[in-house]
């Protein structure tokens, strides 16, 4: 049955979102803010749904308003129908839109759920929990030269920083984002939060830039810890083959399979053991659910991917997470690392290391247009940045696989 809503407006703001510290990661660095952009679709009933992106600025919030033909007149409840009016194969081969329909498709549901009084779980099939469980996302830090935050390097750093986290949130899973510095001293960090954290689970993810030589290597020196899974620590689907006929740690990726596509090739061929949903690398909060169901079929672990979210992205990676039946690992979040967020009531809170889901309709959040109208206005003072370069080495650029002899010790960056 048709609903009776109707899209008559769109509208793409962009805002920077202060982070602690800034984090490093293999191909680059998160300068101190996220740069998000937030999508609001309007119906005829007067409701607005809520959306978000990776990016901002005057080229993503246009794209956005490009799509503004093929959404004015759509029933928000017509998923399928927007799928394929915005990324349909063929058409996909001459824009790139998944990341563009994810944010779309997010505020439809958020608008229909809000239209009929329903979660936007229950156009997915309901939740199965009603919290989702989240490790704690650990990063090599520039130190914040405003306010001294950050700037962990050191094994004890990084120890001390994760027994901190902890302390606050209740994590009882720890996520080291390593490939920044030499695999030797990145299995040293590890090593040390196995010490620290005896009966916690560990996970480890270098973004796929160590050689799939590196990479046995690591695995086998780790092979004693309470691993959850060996995530992308090699390039490719070929490169992650290989590992695992050396390594008998449980391979995980969020970088090489996101489509569904390649995931019929991991598990045609059996590649790997273990993927991470992203509701926006995937096109979606549907598709990474649907995702999610092929898994479950074939008996393959899931997770919930985070690609640097605020409260919006959040509440749909929370819907995916208590939806998804095969959930088996705590979701990763680099939302502790914001110092705000741009919804009513600021950040969501962490209790014992999980989120709950969002009571209200839709998607459950609200923006906060102060907050909004703030952060809009950081993005006009500090303008963007390029994920894949590095404050502190303006020259420098990633290659896989990278060869890391870099000192250790790391300047300030001021935000």
């Amino acid at each position: 049955m048709m609903s009776a809503v109707k899209i008559i407006d769109l509208r793409a703001t962009t805002v920077a979102v202060p982070l602690e510290a800034p984090l490093r990661h293999a191909n680059g660095a998160h300068w101190g803010r996220f740069i998000r952009t937030i999508v609001e679709v309007k119906g005829d009933n007067g409701i607005i749904g809520l959306g978000e992106m990776g990016g901002g600025g005057a080229g993503a919030e246009g794209a956005v308003l490009a799509l503004k033909p093929y959404l004015l007149g759509h029933d928000p409840l017509q998923l399928e129908q927007l799928r394929w009016k915005i990324m349909n194969p063929v058409g996909s081969l001459y824009n790139a839109r998944a990341q563009l329909h994810a944010a779309v498709e997010m505020a439809c549901m958020d608008l229909a759920g809000k239209s009929l009084g329903i979660r936007a779980c229950d156009l997915l099939g309901g939740a199965l929990r009603e919290k989702v469980p989240f490790a704690s996302y650990l990063f090599f830090r520039y130190r914040n030269a405003k306010t001294g935050a950050g700037g962990e390097t050191t094994p004890e750093e990084i120890v001390t920083h994760a027994t901190d986290l902890k302390a606050r949130h209740g994590f009882t899973t720890h996520k080291l984002k390593a490939g920044v510095f030499p695999p030797d001293f990145e299995v040293e960090v590890f090593r040390a939060l196995g010490a620290a954290f005896p009966t916690d689970r560990l996970r480890i993810d270098p973004n796929s830039v160590w050689s799939v030589e590196d990479s046995v290597r690591v695995g086998r020196a780790i092979l004693d810890l309470n691993n959850d899974y060996f995530e992308d620590p090699c390039w490719g689907l070929e490169g992650m083959r290989r590992l695992r006929q050396f390594v008998p740690i449980p391979t995980a990726t969020n970088a090489v399979v996101v489509n569904f596509e390649q995931l019929a090739q991991a598990i045609r061929h059996d590649l790997l053991d273990v993927v991470l949903l992203d509701t926006t690398f995937w096109g979606g909060l549907r598709q990474a659910f649907k995702a999610g169901c092929v898994l479950e079929t074939f008996q393959y672990g899931a997770s919930v991917h985070s690609s640097g979210e605020l409260g919006i992205q959040l509440a749909s990676m929370l819907h995916l997470g208590a939806s998804l039946p095969n959930l088996a690992f705590a979701a990763d979040a680099h939302y502790h690392h914001l110092t705000d967020d741009v919804i009513v009531g600021g950040k969501m809170a962490y209790v014992d290391g999980a989120i709950s889901l969002p009571l209200g309709p839709g998607l459950g959040v609200e923006l906060d247009p102060d907050r909004v109208a703030r952060y809009a206005e950081h993005f006009r003072e500090s303008g963007g940045y390029a994920y894949d370069r590095d404050p502190a080495r303006p020259s420098w650029y990633s290659v896989f696989p990278e060869q890391r002899y870099a000192n250790p010790a790391v300047p300030p960056i001021a935000l």
